[in-house]
């Protein structure tokens, strides 16, 4: 298992009740969680607890969130384990796969929070023909 992000650690605070849509679209079988953070990102410790507990909320079991700590070089570019492979230039990103193939990506600052924005991406009633 990878190091795990401590960013990712549930926000206890964060009230399941007010998003039972977002733990529904989070809860589907199938989907995994490829997260990439870091520790000492303020963006990150900014976003990622509610995101943790948004997870915790929809059960969604370990194994399917895979954690991705990222380091800083001192000319902003970053390091890490999948970096390269997926093209992460800002964190938090949250790369979401079903069988292997991204359906969905949070990239660093969003008007909604991380959950609310991939939930919205993937509730049942937002999927849209491919064009």
């Amino acid at each position: 298992m990878s190091h795990r992000l401590e960013t990712m650690r549930p926000n206890p605070a964060w009230d399941a009740a007010s998003y039972p849509e977002v733990v529904e679209a989070l809860s589907q079988e199938g989907l995994v969680f490829k997260v990439w953070g870091g520790d000492w990102c303020k963006d990150c410790r900014a976003q990622l607890p509610d995101f943790g507990a948004a997870l915790d909320a929809a059960a969604v079991p370990d194994e399917r969130i895979e954690h991705y700590p990222v380091e800083k070089h001192d000319d902003g570019s970053k390091a890490g384990p999948g970096v390269d492979e997926y093209g992460i230039e800002f964190i938090p990103t949250v790369v979401v796969e079903r069988d292997g193939t991204e359906i969905v990506r949070f990239v660093e600052e969003a008007e909604v929070p991380v959950a609310v924005f991939l939930a919205e991406r993937l509730a049942p009633d937002a999927v849209e023909a491919d064009d």
